[in-house]
């Protein structure tokens, strides 16, 4: 699975342009990417219905929560 990550941008606007930051927010959306992929196909080979696994997927990542909200 190959991801076309954006530009990341912090909340005023401005760009994120730390090589460091770019590069652990790649590694981890790898990572990420890499797991939903396998759990996926996973989910398909026990006879699971490819839809609902997808509307699932879609909807844990609506539903993460910001621990750094103020």
């Amino acid at each position: 699975m190959s991801l076309q990550l954006p530009t990341w941008y912090a909340p005023d606007g401005s760009v994120v342009s730390c090589t460091e930051k770019i590069k652990v927010m790649t590694e981890n959306l790898q990572e990420l990417g890499q797991m939903a992929q396998d759990a996926f196909e996973d989910a398909i080979l026990m006879g699971c219905d490819e839809q609902q696994v997808r509307a699932f997927l879609v909807d844990m990542m609506q539903r993460l929560e910001n621990p750094y909200q103020s």
